[in-house]
């Protein structure tokens, strides 16, 4: 039972890092960066900045992953993914799974270049759509973690 507590530890924690992460580049970094002079690149001085958060993302993605199939085998939770009750693991297991493919596909092999040619050409507009989609992660996010908060102690939306 005890190494069930401590994959529930790594597991909390890497959420409120990953997400309180997520949270700071959406509401503090982008809006800072798109208010600073023409003079340098905003969208090469975005990325100089959270280039320094994606390994951490990267590897706190992992544990959370990790810690939560731990869980998940370790409760014998399974069944769970059956119930439309558990609504919120779905959503956590697919928020998880969003992070994941762009931590470790789409951004290092696609749009990483693809934002660094658009941001070149338009700079405030390329920052405009990146905290777009960092909103709606962000949202999709905070939906999980109160989902998951309210139905693992037994709160039900129906």
């Amino acid at each position: 039972m005890e190494a069930l507590a401590v994959a529930r530890i790594i597991h909390v924690l890497g959420v409120v890092l990953w997400i309180g992460g997520v949270a700071l580049v959406t509401t503090v970094l982008l809006p800072a960066v798109r208010s600073f002079p023409e003079d340098e690149n905003p969208v090469e001085l975005f990325e100089r900045i959270e280039r320094r958060f994606a390994l951490q993302a990267r590897i706190i993605t992992l544990l959370t992953g990790m810690s939560g199939l731990y869980l998940v085998h370790g409760l014998g939770a399974w069944r769970r993914y059956l119930s439309v009750e558990s609504w919120w693991l779905h959503a956590m297991t697919a928020v998880w799974l969003i992070f994941t493919i762009l931590l470790f596909v789409l951004e290092p092999r696609v749009l990483h270049r693809k934002l660094r040619e658009r941001g070149e050409r338009d700079p405030y507009g390329t920052l405009a759509l990146i905290q777009r989609g960092h909103w709606l992660l962000l949202s999709l996010s905070l939906i999980a973690v109160a989902g998951a908060v309210g139905g693992s102690h037994g709160l039900t939306f129906w």
